[in-house]
This record gives C-alpha cells, structure tokens and sequence, in this order.
C-alpha cells in the first residue's frame, strides 16, 4: 500500500473573494511637503529618479524600512517627501495602486504630470 499524502486538497478549487465595494476606501494625499510623481528611471540599489507635480526631477531613494515593502517599476505614481537639506533629492514614502491613481486622477491631483508626461 502506498502512503497517504497529507497535501492540503482544499486549495485547489478555491476562487479569490472579490472586494465587497469598488474603488478604495481611503487614498494617500500629499500633506505638508509631500509630492505625487511618477518614476521615469530605475538606478539600481533602492535609487531612482523621479518627475514630481513641482516640475523638478529628483533622485529619489526607498528607505530602509521600506526596502523589503515596496517593489516598484517605471511609470508607478508614487508618493515622496524631498529631502530638507538637498531639495534635489528624496525618499519614496508610498506607492499608489492602480484604482487610487484613477482616483487622483478624477480629483485633479495628477493634472501636472499628465502635462509633462
């Protein structure tokens, strides 16, 4: 007789639960010095650089505490806070997913990017 396997059957037919409302509950907006921008360039080592609503492009880095947290790609909006010392420079703080872009995007916040861009 062969031994009997102890994989867990139940996954198999399981479907993922769809979210009971549409759009997010709460989106991330930019507070005191904090600007939306979009990723144009991937350096390497947590690096990038930035095209912020200010007009300014900015080397940016992910911070260590978020370093594990956040995976991001060129194109992705996401949210800085540039530097105090080194206005040229900045760290990623939050990245927005697709259905709180569309939402920035309906109240006006990405109006600035979308001119450059």
């Amino acid at each position: 007789m062969k031994p009997k396997s102890f994989k867990n059957k139940s996954k198999k037919n399981k479907e993922p639960s769809a979210p009971e409302h549409e759009g997010p509950i709460r989106v991330r907006t930019p507070k005191n010095n904090q600007l939306i921008g979009v990723i144009l360039q991937r350096y390497g080592a947590a690096r990038m650089l930035v095209k912020c609503t200010d007009g300014k492009e900015r080397n940016c880095r992910i911070p260590g505490a978020l370093r594990r947290k956040l995976w991001v790609r060129e194109g992705y909006i996401v949210l800085i806070e540039p530097w105090e010392l080194d206005n040229d420079k900045g760290n990623v703080i939050f990245q927005y997913n697709p259905t709180a872009v569309q939402w920035l995007r309906k109240r006006g916040f990405l109006d600035k990017l979308d001119e450059d861009l």
